[in-house]
């Protein structure tokens, strides 16, 4: 697999806007399960979500049969529209950052 496939962009063709009193509320992105495997996520992981205006948020992945391959579905991320093209990239936890300023 080349580094390309795990940063392919993906197409919104959804865009959901909860309200306070939903139950089911939060960033939340759903992929189709390749997508998903492309880029090593599970179901329930975290992911970033850059936008083209660039923004990025933490969002939990879902993985859904019923997307297209290519398709994102994104519910309350700010900075994204329909039709819209973003990149999902799985959080790199294992590599230590250097801290900067006085208490490094």
């Amino acid at each position: 697999m080349t580094d390309d496939m795990f940063d392919r962009p993906l197409r919104v063709v959804k865009l959901i806007a909860t309200r306070k009193e939903d139950d089911d509320r939060g960033p939340l992105v759903a992929l189709h399960p390749e997508d998903a495997k492309a880029r090593i996520l599970n179901e329930g992981e975290l992911a970033w979500v850059y936008s083209p205006r660039r923004r990025h948020e933490l969002a939990t992945v879902r993985i859904d049969p019923d997307l297209r391959q290519g398709d994102v579905i994104l519910r309350d991320i700010i900075g994204a529209s329909p039709s819209e093209v973003v990149r999902v990239v799985k959080p790199d936890l294992d590599t230590p950052k250097r801290r900067r300023g006085a208490f490094a």
